[in-house]
């Protein structure tokens, strides 16, 4: 049954839950859109990612609304759903764009057992996982990523496995790219000179891919860069990948 906006009963005169009454604050369109039914069944299996909802629910909203296509939408799907999935793990706490959206910061800033912070970027791939090796979303997320914390990115890839991605191929390319000073390169994209690209590559801790279609080893990979001025911790990556990996959805 739809839910009424202007009240908390449905048309047949069932008062809403407190999921759809959430549902209902988040997201603009049909309560039947596919999206607000996933959203529905994430709220209603987790408490945890409930929570989450509720405590950055303006800011849910306004990126959902805010989504001016198809594209958009997913983009934003993506994120919430990486939410749902790493939130199953009771050592992981999420914050939501804790640098503010219009500083253009990564998505969530997380903590592991109640250590260090780290920050995590959602990016969607949009195409084959092979065009990171060209620059792509890995080089325009770069500029996201802050000093002083350490840093990762989550690339969600739309297929059914992550083996097609070769992260560190691309890291090489880009590196190498860099070290030949094709400046023309990396001003197209976005950077001063290959210098800065190396200066934002450094703030990179690690990279996890993910596809939610996938089963077994392929649904999540992980890739550490070993010349990151600030480590990505270790094992908070790996309950992470963990989360990731898990065919819950």
């Amino acid at each position: 049954m739809r839910s009424s906006r202007m009240g908390r009963t449905t048309r047949g005169g069932r008062r809403e839950t407190a999921v759809e009454r959430l549902v209902s604050h988040l997201y603009a369109g049909d309560p039947g859109d596919p999206i607000a039914e996933e959203l529905a069944g994430w709220l209603a299996a987790s408490a945890r990612f409930r929570s989450f909802a509720e405590a950055h629910r303006d800011k849910i909203r306004k990126k959902l609304r805010e989504a001016g296509d198809a594209n958009a939408l997913r983009d934003v799907r993506a994120e919430l759903q990486v939410a749902h999935l790493l939130l199953a793990d009771r050592r992981i706490e999420l914050a939501y764009e804790a640098y503010g959206a219009r500083r253009g910061g990564p998505d969530f800033s997380a903590t592991y057992r109640g250590g260090r912070s780290f920050n995590l970027e959602v990016t969607r791939m949009r195409g084959e996982a092979g065009s990171v090796v060209h620059g792509g979303r890995l080089l325009a997320k770069l500029h996201q990523l802050p000093p002083g914390a350490p840093n990762a990115l989550v690339l969600a890839i739309e297929g059914d496995t992550t083996e097609a991605l070769d992260i560190d191929m691309a890291a090489r390319a880009l590196r190498a790219r860099a070290d030949a000073r094709d400046g023309a390169f990396f001003t197209q994209r976005g950077f001063a000179s290959a210098r800065s690209f190396y200066d934002r590559f450094l703030r990179l801790g690690g990279v996890l891919a993910w596809s939610e279609n996938a089963s077994g080893d392929t649904r999540a990979k992980l890739w550490i860069n070993r010349s990151a001025r600030i480590p990505l911790p270790v094992a908070a990556a790996r309950a992470c990948l963990s989360c990731l990996a898990s065919s819950a959805s």
